[in-house]
């Protein structure tokens, strides 16, 4: 996974590292950082489709990668950088930069797939033109 450059992300959601995210060996335990993405894909959904809450928006994760490039510490904030990468029929890939907040040190990359989903027919769904329209106004140019 290629590297962006920070300027190219306008959300950014900083994360104050806990005691209970690190393991045994003293840093951000792996499994941890699927939470910090989550928490700025909710901080997303939130400010910039303006949907109060994941019930409203019918949505699956259906893929996550994770390349981890330095560890992070308890009491480290971490600055969680997201944007729309790609843009499906149904779907949509979040690209994702973690960095220490106050060096600016990479700590993780990582890229997500989301599919819409329409959960009363059991089925996936297309983007709606709104919801489109929407993360391009935010985003701007956004690849196919």
């Amino acid at each position: 996974m290629a590297s962006a450059p920070v300027g190219e992300f306008r959300m950014k959601v900083p994360i104050r590292v806990r005691f209970r995210d690190t393991d045994a060996m003293g840093h951000v335990n792996n499994a941890v950082f699927l939470t910090y993405l989550e928490v700025a894909r909710e901080n997303y959904w939130r400010d910039v489709m303006q949907v109060p809450d994941y019930r409203s928006c019918g949505l699956i994760l259906a893929r996550v990668e994770i390349d981890f490039r330095s560890p992070a510490f308890v009491g480290e904030t971490l600055e969680v950088s997201l944007r729309v990468c790609r843009l499906g029929t149904t779907s949509f890939d979040f690209a994702y930069l973690i960095r220490e907040r106050s060096s600016q040190r990479l700590v993780a990359e990582a890229r997500s797939v989301q599919v819409m989903y329409d959960y009363e027919a059991g089925r996936k769904r297309p983007l709606t033109d709104q919801e489109i329209e929407k993360m391009r106004r935010f985003e701007g140019e956004i690849a196919p």
